[in-house]
């Protein structure tokens, strides 16, 4: 990594102390970086920066990168002031890839084909497709606005140019002048250790942790998703090296939707808490723990047999816990790994919660409304569930990175004895659910290429295989469902400016 200093001055006094403290910056930099970090082109060009001063590779954070969020996207020094930056810079980024893939699902119910007849009028084959395509397009713009006050707005699209708020939110930096208080209001990213929104994987599958948005077949419970943007306050803390950080956020039981449309009176928490620790020539490793404690509704006043927005009682609790860390082992290999326990009450469990797509993704499902009087079904239980992910990643060069996950979640205990509301698929004997019903396995590996990487853009060339495997949830074949594999392979030039 190299920071070029300019300077105007002469004398060989002053060269020699500029030569000192370029050196200073360098090797502060460099010890801060022992990991990579993320930050857009925007701020490394307010700052002068390489990419590579923020990245193990982008989007991904490295510790230098990391600290830098955690203190409001700033330095601390005298350049974090917008009032100091050239009239002419706009800190926006955008973003989007365009892309090669081929997609294969199995088991997927068809009208008559010859072969894999599932009744007189059905059967069962693999779809196969390849084909050009586009992801959508993020517009990314954050920074500060006066020191120690930040903010960030992300509009983001879909493939076909439909946008949405994906982050609003602004942030009070360092009150009191501690680091230990930072308080964020709006919609934005929970703050686990491992970013799905810096994820390094593009794929359907493999683009998100399905750790981070694991459900039981037939759950209710769509406020449960750790991976996607909420809707709320955060208050968050760190040591002034970042080693020791912490947050706590209040969260709308929404899933991050705007207008008040789940519960009256339903929230949600999420905390995280987490220690570094320098392992000498292997790198600073970090352990943490998370925790997301809830409530949502399970009936609305309707009228036409809708929803009525915000009208939601009857909670029922939720919670998602488990541990995170990132450990390093020299200068090119890394592992991060979380666990999750995952518990919905026996509600959710039945398919009753979800006001926002009461379909729960079936035409012509109706609404299911724990209306008073409602009697749980005969064996309903609180569905439970364990998961753990691995990715390790080996840095060939800064713009190298070889890449690898494997994810697994398997069912502890189902929602249900006999009579499931919402279930369908995956019945043993007696009406039961399957005990694998749900389980899933997934692997992805790639690799990402950066030819170059300056204050101005970034550029990778992508290549990702994912496979994803998912128990009894295909078309039901006797008593049970059939198993799904989900393969895709994909091609492309992921950049931005």
């Amino acid at each position: 990594m190299r920071m070029g200093i300019q300077s105007c001055m002469s004398g060989k006094m002053l060269r020699g102390r500029n030569l000192v403290t370029a050196a200073l910056v360098v090797i502060f930099l460099m010890l801060s970086s022992s990991q990579n970090a993320n930050a857009l082109p925007a701020f490394a060009r307010k700052y002068g920066l390489r990419c590579s001063a923020c990245h193990e590779s982008w989007p991904m954070l490295n510790y230098f990168g990391q600290k830098f969020k955690d203190n409001g996207y700033q330095l601390m020094n005298d350049r974090d002031a917008p009032i100091w930056q050239n009239p002419g810079y706009w800190p926006v980024t955008f973003r989007i890839t365009p892309i090669w893939h081929r997609v294969s699902t199995g088991k997927v119910q068809v009208d008559t084909y010859p072969g894999g007849v599932l009744s007189s009028n059905a059967a069962i084959q693999r779809i196969t497709s390849t084909g050009f395509d586009l992801s959508g397009l993020d517009f990314h713009t954050g920074g500060t606005l006066e020191k120690n006050f930040s903010f960030y707005v992300l509009p983001s699209s879909d493939s076909t140019a439909t946008f949405h708020f994906e982050t609003v939110m602004a942030r009070l930096d360092n009150i009191f002048g501690s680091p230990w208080l930072n308080l964020k209001l709006g919609k934005f990213e929970l703050d686990n250790l491992l970013s799905e929104k810096r994820i390094l994987t593009l794929t359907a599958n493999g683009g998100v942790y399905q750790l981070y948005h694991f459900s039981p077949v037939g759950d209710g419970n769509i406020f449960g998703q750790i991976g996607d943007n909420q809707l709320g306050v955060e208050l968050m803390g760190h040591s002034y090296n970042d080693r020791t950080r912490y947050s706590a956020s209040l969260l709308s039981s929404s899933d991050g939707n705007i207008g008040l449309v789940t519960g009256a009176n339903s929230y949600t928490g999420f905390f995280a808490v987490s220690q570094a620790f320098d392992t000498g020539k292997l790198g600073v490793d970090r352990i943490g723990a998370y925790a997301m404690l809830g409530q949502a509704a399970t009936y609305y006043l309707t009228t036409g047999g809708a929803p009525i927005a915000g009208s939601g009682i009857g909670n029922k609790s939720f919670h998602r816990e488990g541990f995170v860390g990132q450990f390093y082992f020299g200068q090119h290999v890394d592992l991060q790994v979380v666990t999750q326990h995952g518990w919905d009450n026996a509600w959710f469990g039945q398919g009753y919660g979800n006001a926002i797509n009461p379909n729960n993704g079936t035409q012509g499902s109706p609404l299911l409304n724990a209306t008073p009087g409602t009697p749980l079904p005969v064996g309903a239980q609180a569905p439970t569930w364990n998961g753990v992910l691995l990715e390790p990643h080996y840095v060939v060069s800064p713009q190298l990175i070889l890449i690898g996950r494997f994810e697994t979640m398997k069912m502890s205990r189902q929602s249900n004895g006999v009579g499931c509301t919402a279930c369908t698929g995956g019945l043993g004997t007696g009406g039961q659910s399957a005990s694998n019903l749900g389980n899933i396995e997934t692997y992805t590996v790639g690799f990402r290429y950066n030819p170059f990487m300056t204050s101005r853009a970034g550029f990778a060339w992508h290549n990702e295989y994912n496979w994803l495997h998912q128990d009894g949830t295909g078309p039901i074949v006797g008593a049970n469902g059939l198993n799904i594999n989900t393969s895709e392979l994909l091609s492309g030039f992921d950049f931005d400016f």
